[in-house]
């Protein structure tokens, strides 16, 4: 893993030209999807390459079904490895959410919160880090219903991590927006993760479409209550490398490296109260 105090950018084929030439000395690291890069050849086969050679990467997947009904793809899994590997990329992380059933459902579906499912989950975790070779990683979703939950979101996260023994992707801006959209407080659930369990964070724009909904779009800039709730994470559980999520609406680098420079100013200013304390 890189040093904690760290910001990284979620990397668009628009940007390959971009920073083929030159990439900002405020990004830190990259994140991509693997599913979208793994069968890529000719131009962009090769710059990619370019900056994985040149630049620290993690991987962010969209397609693994953690939670899914069906057989672990096992041979996916193996590719993915394979590119990891291809490319040294250090770590590979996952929605704790699933989007297959019958053929690919094309979003990320809640898995019921209940005790079942958190076995069913921690069971396909053991497996695909078998294969994988190194620990996986599972982020907490946003989600717009909570199907047959026998228990909170926060009791499932947290029973899937342990039983997993697997590590945690905190994405705080989907706990702001499932604390918005369900009712709960976003802070008493930020403090209930497990520090030991975080390997890093995103942090995200979103869509406020009425008071009580908000809609995870990763396409508008990251409002106050966001960037709120990301220093108090840097306080309650330490600095971790965060990564800023942005897939659509693009703005200019220039635009996307102020949210940058935002993460970096609340990462020192964590470091300093901790030295200090």
């Amino acid at each position: 893993m890189p040093k904690a105090s760290c910001a990284g950018l979620g990397l668009r084929r628009e940007m390959l030209n971009e920073f083929c030439q030159s990439v900002p000395d405020a990004i830190d690291f990259f994140e991509v999807a693997p599913e979208n890069w793994m069968t890529l050849g000719g131009k962009y086969g090769k710059q990619f390459s370019q900056l994985t050679e040149q630049h620290r990467f993690f991987c962010h997947g969209l397609s693994l079904s953690v939670g899914g009904p069906a057989p672990v793809d096992v041979e996916f899994v193996k590719a993915v490895k394979h590119f990891l590997e291809q490319h040294n990329i250090e770590c590979y992380s996952e929605h704790l959410s699933y989007c297959s059933g019958e053929g690919h459902l094309y979003d990320l579906m809640p898995i019921p919160f209940t005790s079942e499912a958190v076995s069913h989950v921690a069971e396909r975790v053991k497996l695909i880090q078998d294969i994988l070779e190194r620990p996986l990683i599972l982020e907490n979703v946003s989600f717009y219903s909570a199907p047959g939950a026998e228990m909170s979101e926060q009791a499932f996260v947290c029973e899937v991590l342990n039983e997993a023994d697997c590590g945690l992707l905190l994405d705080v801006n989907n706990i702001y927006v499932n604390a918005t959209n369900h009712g709960y407080d976003a802070h008493q659930f930020l403090a209930a993760m497990p520090t030991d369990r975080i390997r890093y964070l995103h942090v995200a724009g979103h869509y406020q479409q009425a008071p009580d909904l908000i809609i995870d779009t990763h396409g508008a800039n990251i409002n106050a209550p966001v960037w709120q709730l990301l220093a108090e994470c840097y306080a309650i559980h330490g600095v971790f490398p965060t990564l800023l999520e942005r897939d659509f609406n693009l703005p200019t680098t220039a635009q996307l490296l102020t949210e940058i420079d935002q993460i970096s100013l609340l990462q020192q200013q964590a470091l300093v109260k901790q030295r200090i304390a």
